[in-house]
């Protein structure tokens, strides 16, 4: 049995631990903190392109109309815009959004337009895939479905891509309007052209019903909201601005297009109009989003 040995230990004095030879202090070194700020970035890009870009977000509003038909108070209407399919909207995103759109079981669904991209790939490019977009969208289910286009597919190819909509059985409104009818009581359902390309015209497209019957405007580009409260409409949706995309703290929107720095995203009023600016589906510049997820609107009309 081996003997058990004891040591007695005393706490050492002052005077001996001031006599210790120091430890280094390690401190954050100028090449330690630059891997940090790397890896930090790194991070956040893989979080706002692959994850954030991809969290589709469902907004849900109840819009009072004062001159709306007691047949359509009731009425849902799902608003989804701005896809720029293939850049650099996947198909399977797409498609989930179809599900989705089509579980919410809407009245209507209108589309607000930029279908494809005029960047950064040619426009031939664009062009070859917006009747893959079209096949998507196609499969929304809904008694009534409607677009209007956005800058984008006015500056690649209106015709086409408005085109291959309507081949799939989604109307485009271009500067015109349609009468949605309930037991015999009526809402115009108006769409513009793009405002950036000078091709809206709110005097050919709104009716000139406005003055007795209530007006729902498809317009892409919101900023045009002004001169589309003189037309006595009721209520405009809009998209373009995806609600700025990339949204750092305490900071504005980095980027914002013209005829979209205005009215950004949500709800505003202005005179007899009330506008909704739905911050889109896709994204633009790079394919990335934060803090401003994609939206699917539901509006509720009252």
């Amino acid at each position: 049995m081996n003997p058990t040995i004891s040591v007695e230990t005393s706490p050492a004095t002052e005077e001996e631990l001031e006599a210790l030879p120091s430890r280094p202090r390690r401190g954050l070194t100028r090449r330690s903190f630059l891997g940090l700020s790397a890896g930090s970035v790194a991070a956040l890009g893989l979080y706002a392109g692959e994850i954030s870009r991809h969290e589709l977000s469902i907004e849900q509003h109840t819009i009072q109309l004062d001159r709306l038909p007691d047949a359509f108070r009731g009425m849902r209407i799902v608003q989804i815009s701005d896809f720029h399919y293939a850049e650099y909207t996947e198909a399977f995103f797409l498609r989930e959004m179809v599900r989705k759109v089509n579980q919410l079981r809407p009245d209507m669904v209108v589309l607000t337009g930029d279908f494809i991209s005029f960047e950064p790939f040619p426009h031939s490019y664009a062009r070859r895939h917006a009747p893959a977009c079209a096949a998507i969208l196609s499969a929304i289910e809904s008694p009534l479905r409607y677009a209007v286009l956005g800058n984008h597919d006015y500056i690649v190819a209106p015709s086409e891509v408005a085109g291959t909509l309507r081949e799939h059985g989604i109307p485009v409104l271009m500067n015109s309007a349609v009468a949605l009818e309930r037991d015999g009581e009526r809402v115009w359902l108006a769409g513009l052209g793009s405002a950036c390309t000078s091709d809206a015209d709110p005097a050919k497209a709104i009716p000139r019903a406005a003055a007795e019957e209530p007006v729902i405007l498809l317009a892409h580009e919101p900023d045009i909201l002004p001169d589309i409260a003189r037309y006595n409409v009721d209520l405009m949706l809009s998209g373009h601005t995806h609600g700025g995309q990339v949204r750092i703290p305490f900071l504005p929107p980095i980027h914002l297009p013209v005829f979209g720095q205005r009215y950004v995203e949500g709800l505003f009023r202005l005179g007899p109009t009330q506008l909704y600016v739905n911050r889109g589906i896709g994204a633009v510049g790079l394919p990335f989003r934060f803090r401003c997820p994609p939206e699917i609107t539901v509006l509720t009309l009252a």
